[in-house]
């Protein structure tokens, strides 16, 4: 976040997000405390009994199912159910054929309440792995004499571990199997160590059926041989393999083998006695009124804040929108009162700047203008004055006024020229034909190519050159830019002064620097020295100030190599112009948007 953004808290939004949470959080905690007043105690009692007798029914049909291998007498157990539960309980077939009904004659409810199936228990309601319930014994249920000889062993176990402290338990499992439990058996006693595990002749038999109903199912599966296959304490078939195609298998022969023992699928309704479906919670009408009154006056607050925030924050959007109308209208002096802070505040002070910015274009484009008149109507107002004199027969035309007609002449090419240039950098048309230049040759060149003028102008043109010194640049373009500097400065250098050429190779840049012992230029007008058109003195025309474009395009030519000129200036002891260029290819910015030319070896028109 920048500055000018302001602290977090005002930002646009920021402030929308902390009202939305405010009224949201309102509404939220209101209507929760409301409906949860209104409605806790009902669910806990109404919901919670509902579930644990729905629960309980469905165990006691489920086990009746498990442990016979028919429906009849189940009518007494329904009937048994109802009373106690206070519900009405019907099972019907899959069919819907009425099996036991606790309220036969009224009519039942379209869906059943859940699937009668020891053998696809409802996993919600039976936490079996196989969904086979566990008190479907079937074949594995063992003969009496084998639950004699188990349970004995079992309570002897108990009887000795609890002889030494042990809280022994011995529980017996839907086949018949006793088992001691609450105790490690891997931990030594001085009790017998009897294990429970292991397949009696009863169970051995029921696991070879099982082996055999499996094969069909494991051998398109890949399995070449069947799985080991034993019960466990609880006398459960299980298997000694983790594929999931081989329990799969198992458990579909399972379910098999144990359809003979247990009932057949059916139906499971359970309603009021009337035989309506099980209650549902419902708001009274006293709960219902007081939120229907809490949401209003909710939705009351909501909107008040909403349409204070709304005309908080649209009120320096109105602003923005007729300062921006004024613009359109004409007036670049529109301008918008800063009072907000965050986005709001950003967007008006940069609406500020915008139209300052245009009202300084504006000008700007208005003294271009007026200083392009100027500059072209003395050299054009002198030639056709010489021509109409020479037309009505005053002046001859002789080779001194072609001389001086010419010279005019040139005196507008060269200003055409300059626009023309400044133009061309301005629109980013104009290219560079870039390659190494020797900064002293090129230095050189120049002072070489101004010794005339210095010499004219009794102003001493020296140059100050680091050997070695080179840069990837236009050489032509380079060297125009140093032109206008060196022009400029023997212009305004006084007789007897001093012009001074410098150049100095960094690690990876070069700069270029031209000094003049000249009056120097004053800390407010140093800024605009490379305005367009601007002078220092303004009664200066061109022939003694030149055309007050120079600077302006040596910045641009410098812009242009992706190198920076600026100017320092001490009044009455000496003025410098510094320029800063990379010294090799890979420090140049090629990216229009910064030296603003396009590169095109290939076009011969700059």
């Amino acid at each position: 976040m920048s500055r000018a953004d302001g602290p977090v808290r005002h930002r646009l939004f920021v402030r929308l997000l902390a009202g939305s949470i405010i009224v949201a959080m309102c509404t939220i905690a209101a209507t929760a405390w409301l409906a949860a007043r209104s409605t806790t105690g009902s669910i806990e009692r109404e919901q919670g009994q509902a579930l644990s007798t729905d629960a309980h029914i469905y165990d006691t049909v489920l086990a009746y199912a498990a442990t016979h291998s028919t429906w009849d007498g189940v009518e007494a157990r329904v009937r048994a159910l109802a009373a106690q539960s206070g519900r009405r309980i019907a099972i019907t077939t899959e069919q819907r054929t009425e099996i036991a009904d606790s309220a036969a004659g009224r009519a039942r409810p379209v869906r059943a309440s859940s699937v009668i199936d020891p053998l696809q228990t409802d996993p919600s309601l039976n936490a079996s792995v196989s969904r086979i319930d566990p008190r479907a014994a079937g074949p594995y249920r063992l003969p009496s004499a084998d639950r004699i000889r188990l349970r004995t062993a079992a309570d002897t176990l108990a009887k000795c571990l609890r002889g030494n402290g042990i809280q022994a338990n011995v529980v017996e499992s839907p086949t018949g199997r006793a088992r001691v439990t609450g105790y490690n058996r891997v931990a030594p006693t001085a009790c017998p160590v009897v294990s429970f595990e292991g397949s009696t002749p009863t169970e051995q038999r029921a696991l070879d059926q099982l082996r055999t109903l499996a094969a069909p199912c494991l051998k398109p599966a890949g399995q070449t041989a069947t799985p080991r296959l034993s019960v466990d304490a609880t006398g459960t078939p299980v298997v000694d393999s983790t594929v999931p195609s081989v329990v799969t298998c198992l458990n579909n022969a399972r379910r098999a083998q144990l359809r003979p023992y247990v009932a057949a699928p059916a139906l499971l309704f359970i309603t009021q006695p009337a035989g309506e479906p099980s209650p549902s919670i419902r708001l009274s009408s006293a709960g219902t009124t007081r939120i229907a009154l809490a949401g209003l006056v909710i939705l009351v607050l909501a909107a008040l804040i909403s349409a204070l925030i709304a005309a908080r924050l649209l009120r320096p959007v109105h602003a923005l929108t007729l300062a921006a109308q004024r613009m359109q209208d004409g007036d670049t002096a529109a301008r918008v009162q800063v009072r907000a802070r965050g986005e709001l505040g950003q967007l008006s002070r940069t609406f500020n700047q915008m139209s300052e910015h245009l009202e300084r274009t504006e000008q700007q484009r208005r003294n271009m203008v007026s200083d392009i008149s100027h500059e072209l109507r003395s050299p054009l107002a002198n030639v056709r004055g010489w021509l109409e004199a020479t037309q009505d027969g005053v002046a001859d035309l002789d080779p001194a006024l072609v001389t001086l007609l010419l010279d005019e002449t040139l005196t507008l090419q060269h200003l055409v020229d300059d626009l023309q240039d400044l133009a061309e950098a301005d629109a980013g048309q104009l290219h560079l034909h870039r390659e190494p230049v020797d900064i002293t040759d090129l230095l050189e060149s120049v002072r070489a190519a101004h010794r005339t003028a210095a010499t004219s102008a009794n102003v001493v043109l020296s140059a100050e050159i680091t050997d070695g010194a080179e840069v990837f640049a236009d050489p032509v373009r380079l060297r125009q830019a140093v032109s206008n500097l060196v022009s400029n400065a023997i212009r305004h250098t006084p007789a007897g002064g001093h012009v001074t050429l410098r150049a100095q190779q960094h690690t990876d840049q070069v700069m270029i620097e031209v000094t003049d012992t000249g009056g120097g230029i004053s800390a407010e007008d140093l800024p605009h020295v490379f305005d367009r058109f601007w002078r220092a003195d303004k009664s200066r025309s061109r022939h003694t100030g030149g055309s007050g474009l120079g600077l302006t395009i040596a910045k641009r030519l410098v812009e242009a190599h992706a190198g920076t000129l600026t100017a320092t200036s001490e009044p009455d002891v000496a003025t410098s112009f510094t320029i800063t260029l990379p010294s090799h290819p890979g420090l140049l910015a090629e990216d229009a948007s910064l030296s603003r030319v396009s590169s095109n070896p290939q076009d011969d028109s700059a």
